[in-house]
């Protein structure tokens, strides 16, 4: 074995241990380790942020993720703990960030007009809007509703970690956590987590091309939006963009589709 896998086996074991016996010190030394993982997330979200978003704060929110993190992985299920914590640390700095609630009204009202837009749309149609048929919904022009989705995307937070579907004892989900393993040992509750997966792994196959691969990019290949216009040759401005419009269009997919399975 090489010393990387010896490593990576003897972390496999604490996790086991941990899990068992849920020793303090156990939980410190996983709580050392993986702290500057929390950084680099903080950072890597910090990008393109408003000014007045402070990085220490955005650390700070991303410690409970780590907390999260720590408590809920599974070793059993053969995933990585970096893999498994970035989406937590990143989702508590999202709810952290929504919960003090600076996006202005009017970009929440543009947001959700929008979004009710593409869901009629493209319920309609059977198949992904041009942004021509949105604007002609819209009654705008095709450049009027890139400035609005441009306006969206650099003053409010969308992301996969949004919640989309409460079910019942008002159980939150959010689409990335839909996506991943349950670590419910609930049957009922992994029958109906697996079935809301298919859903989202369902409507973000129907998005468009570009939309796609910047969702998979950004959150599963975990690379900045300045590093993902390197990737498709287009500005960070333009990825934001078609992140947002990825985001809006996939909730407005789900709030359809995901009638189906309630």
């Amino acid at each position: 074995m090489t010393e990387k896998e010896v490593l990576e086996a003897e972390e496999h074991e604490l996790w086991l241990k941990y899990k068992k016996e849920k020793k303090t010190e156990l939980r410190d030394y996983f709580i050392k380790q993986y702290a500057p993982l929390v950084k680099y997330v903080a950072g890597k979200v910090a990008i393109g942020m408003p000014y007045n978003v402070e990085f220490d704060d955005l650390v700070g929110f991303g410690v409970f993720g780590l907390f999260d993190a720590i408590e809920k992985f599974d070793p059993e299920k053969h995933v990585k703990f970096k893999t498994y914590a970035v989406t937590r640390i990143r989702g508590a700095i999202y709810d952290e960030l929504r919960a003090i609630d600076w996006v202005p009204r009017s970009v929440r009202q543009k947001t959700r007009e929008i979004e009710e837009i593409v869901h009629h749309v493209e319920s309609n149609l059977g198949r992904s809007a041009s942004d021509a048929e949105i604007a002609q919904k819209m009654g705008v022009s095709v450049e009027e509703f890139h400035k609005n989705i441009y306006k969206i995307s650099t003053s409010s937070i969308l992301s996969l970690n949004d919640l989309w579907y409460t079910g019942e004892d008002n159980d939150k989900v959010s689409i990335v956590d839909s996506i991943e393993s349950s670590q419910s040992l609930n049957p009922d509750t992994i029958v109906e987590r697996e079935e809301i997966k298919k859903v989202i792994v369902q409507a973000i196959n129907e998005l468009p091309d570009k939309e796609k691969k910047v969702l998979v990019l950004y959150y599963y290949e975990d690379l900045t939006l300045k590093e993902i216009g390197k990737v498709l040759d287009v500005t960070e401005s333009r990825i934001s963009q078609l992140h947002t419009k990825a985001i809006l269009r996939l909730r407005a997919k789900l709030t359809s589709l995901k009638k189906g399975i309630m």
